[in-house]
């Protein structure tokens, strides 16, 4: 049932349109944001926007704890709401053409273009006024990380004189547009004008909480044929001023190239500025054009291995390209003190810089496509806090480690009750990260060391979570919400419960086999997880031959989604939140997580039945829920539901689907489009250590082909009519192929089934 928006032209390699969506901005800008892993913004125009919009720059690391703010306090609750600050905007450049002042909601643009480069890592956008060709050309530096640049082209097409005037800022006057009580997040330490252009310093508001307060310094520095002819610094802002005339078929530049220091990378203020002022230094004599060929090699380096490569369908190989540019953007694995935020550097909302998604979506990815390193810095960012998890149980009474749903630090940083206390399934994915990175690497020495205290943590709060019931002889747990958030403080939801049982199961086998006294693990503890897993619930229908998502779910009214009037959709946008927890329907995968995540446990019938019961009752309202639903009807041979849940999640933002991209991507979920395409379309399995594929080709593709790192190897798949597997690094490695096993030397090719 598509619900689509496009509101950007289809290439495979460029996002792109030829208007300013002046109704539709907001998506527009989402839809354009660019960053480095350090910085990012979403794509607002440099000049003067009056319309509405919003302005948005974020600085990796760098956060505010907002005070709490609900209707009822109750005993738990987190002191305050840790959010992504929106920080100084340095992209300001209010632009004047005969000084008259360009504003693009109201002057009178024509021949407007817009297009982000994803193979280059470049944004660019252009448009006629006056008789004046603006072009400008912005990229966040991967080379350099500190690095942003603005560069203005201004071409005289009319042949009368022009006069340019650019007015170029810093400015700290910003906000957050989801700040609990509508306060300034920033406070200005110090500005001023240099001969190298303009400078101001920041510094987060102090706060009760103990949390760091962030310097961040931003200096502006300009090339170009522009003269310099003002510069002011006010107590919000910075600013210099360029002119010059434009002669008759003549073109002037103006270059911005901005630097961004913080705090979290400086032991004090002095550090932060002589690093500034040696970096514009060292950059002085290097030009545009060599700044942007480094660019241009850096994100080329990048796609060797990650691009997958469709032929037959632009939609889908732009969704898939799409997703992978703004991950990488986003995280890319340099700094371990760093995860993946839900919306990146492109909005607001949900907050915090982590959720469980990174463990259960992104791991598989960054396993595939970086250094091992990079998923061990994941796994060691929840290490570092693992007392924060510790304090987290303490507060809802609890032993063990409660690892957190929103948080920058490991403390619990999220105010709404019904996710972030009874959302407790998450605590199991950091296990199953743990899990999954030493499986697919083969590499134990995480999992004998830091990992084995993490898990023992962990299955020390599921064994005190769940309480016996006399009555039925078994462990339960109730009051909790699955991964489907459309119904809160429910019983014995089974993937919770299966996830809870296998910690339990996973850290009793790895405490046999890499003992840790240390650890204080008794006896009598392991033979209670052992009675925990023996007797743990699971509800289950016999006669449907379904596991039940939870107790009382089949006394629901269970009329499929595809009965709903689609002017229903979607659900949480249209109906009250009573009528939606009254409902049966799915926001994302719930049964069918578990089943994706313990795939070999499970026999293709059971897979098949439960399949064929959840997806028609699921309307796929979370970003998460595409690739689980893709990956799954591959395995089962339904090709025509995996394509349409592969084109769901790759082009999830890109055509709006939630009607929720205005505010921010998908950043996390962005990894669902890969998953669906090698887990999915070509069957990539290592369960047991043992790599695998059955690959399938979609009827409306001609053929597809990516990278994997596996164990010290570089492997190419190749699929068209045949599948060809090339080892293009690494020793010979056994793997199979449609069940027949292979020793792989050098390449192996076969008729696809």
């Amino acid at each position: 049932m598509k619900q689509i928006k496009r509101i950007m032209g289809i290439n495979p390699w460029k996002i792109t349109a030829h208007q300013i969506e002046k109704e539709d901005r907001r998506l527009q800008e989402s839809l354009t944001s660019i960053g480095n892993g350090y910085m990012g913004m979403r794509g607002n125009f440099s000049e003067t926007f009056s319309g509405d919009h919003h302005q948005g720059t974020y600085i990796a690391g760098v956060w505010f704890p907002d005070k709490t703010r609900v209707g009822w306090w109750k005993n738990g609750y987190p002191e305050y709401f840790g959010k992504a600050i929106n920080a100084l905007n340095f992209a300001k450049v209010r632009l004047f053409i005969d000084k008259k002042e360009v504003d693009l909601a109201t002057s009178p643009v024509t021949d407007f273009d817009l297009a982000l480069d994803m193979e280059k890592g470049l944004l660019t956008y252009a448009y006629t006024v006056s008789g004046v060709r603006v072009t400008v050309e912005r990229f966040f530096s991967i080379a350099t990380r500190e690095l942003a640049v603005f560069h203005f082209n201004f071409e005289n097409i009319d042949g009368q004189m022009h006069s340019v005037r650019a007015e170029s800022f810093i400015d700290a006057d910003v906000r957050n547009e989801d700040a609990n009580y509508d306060e300034k997040f920033w406070n200005t330490y110090e500005s001023g004008n240099t001969e190298h252009g303009s400078y101001l310093i920041s510094q987060t508001i102090p706060n009760p909480f103990g949390v760091e307060q962030f310097t961040v310094l931003a200096h502006q520095d300009f090339k170009g044929n522009l003269q310099l002819t003002a510069q002011k610094s006010a107590d919000d802002n910075v600013s210099d001023t360029y002119e010059e005339i434009l002669p008759a078929g003549q073109t002037l530049t103006f270059e911005k190239r901005v630097l961004v220091l913080t705090s979290r990378d400086y032991d004090n203020l002095s550090a932060l500025t002589d690093t500034s002022v040696a970096l514009i230094e060292s950059l002085s004599a290097i030009s545009y054009e060599e700044l942007r060929t480094a660019q241009i090699e850096a994100w080329s380096k990048r796609w060797e291995i990650a691009d997958v490569q469709i032929q037959g369908s632009d939609e889908a190989q732009q969704g898939i390209r799409f997703n992978l540019f703004q991950l990488f953007s986003t995280y890319y694995g340099e700094d371990a003190r760093l995860n993946i935020g839900p919306k990146g550097f492109t909005g607001e909302k949900y907050g915090g810089a982590t959720y469980w998604d990174t463990e259960a979506y992104a791991v598989p990815l960054y396993l595939a496509l970086a250094d091992e390193k990079v998923t061990k810095n994941l796994l060691k960012y929840r290490y570092t806090q693992l007392p924060q998890a510790q304090h987290n149980a303490r507060m809802q009474g609890l032993a063990g480690a409660l690892y957190p749903m929103v948080t920058f630090t490991g403390v619990e940083c999220h105010n709404e009750w019904e996710i972030t206390f009874e959302e407790i399934h998450r605590n199991g994915a950091m296990a199953y990260a743990i899990y999954n990175y030493t499986n697919y690497t083969g590499d134990e020495t995480y999992l004998a060391h830091e990992g084995l205290e993490v898990l023992v943590e962990i299955a020390r709060f599921w064994a005190d979570r769940v309480h016996y019931s006399a009555r039925n002889d078994k462990y339960m747990i109730h009051g909790v919400t699955g991964p489907n958030e459309y119904e809160n403080n429910i019983n014995n939801n089974w993937y919770t419960n299966k996830l809870a049982a296998w910690v339990l199961t996973y850290t009793s086998k790895n405490l046999t086999k890499f003992p840790r006294p240390d650890l204080k693990v008794s006896e009598k503890e392991l033979e209670k997880w052992s009675e925990i897993v023996e007797k743990m619930y699971y509800p289950e229908d016999k006669k449907l031959g379904v596991f039940v998502q939870h107790d009382g779910y089949l006394d629901k009214d269970l009329t499929p989604v595809a009965q709903l009037d689609p002017s229903n959709l979607p659900l949480n946008q249209n109906w009250s939140w009573d009528r939606v927890l009254r409902s049966p329907y799915i926001k994302q995968a719930d049964v069918l997580q578990g089943i994706y995540f313990f795939g070999d446990k499970f026999s293709l019938e059971e897979k098949r039945r439960n399949f064929e019961f959840y997806e028609p009752l699921t309307v796929h309202e979370s970003s998460l829920s595409p690739s689980i639903h893709a990956i799954l009807a591959a395995e089962l041979g339904m090709e025509s539901k995996a394509v349409e849940m592969y084109e769901r999640t790759a082009r999830l933002d890109l055509d709006n689907y939630n009607n929720d991209t205005a505010d921010g991507l998908h950043i996390t979920s962005m990894t669902g489009s890969w998953l669906a395409i090698v887990h999915g379309f070509a069957q990539m399995k290592t369960w047991e250590g043992q790599l695998s594929f059955a690959p399938f080709l979609p009827e409306a593709w001609t053929a597809y082909n990516f990278h994997i790192n596996y164990r010290g190897r570089l492997l190419k798949i190749s699929v068209s009519d045949n599948i060809e597997i090339e080892l293009l690094k690494g020793h010979p490695i056994e793997l199979e192929v449609y069940n027949e096993k292979i020793l792989l030397e050098t390449n192996y090719k076969t008729k696809i089934k």
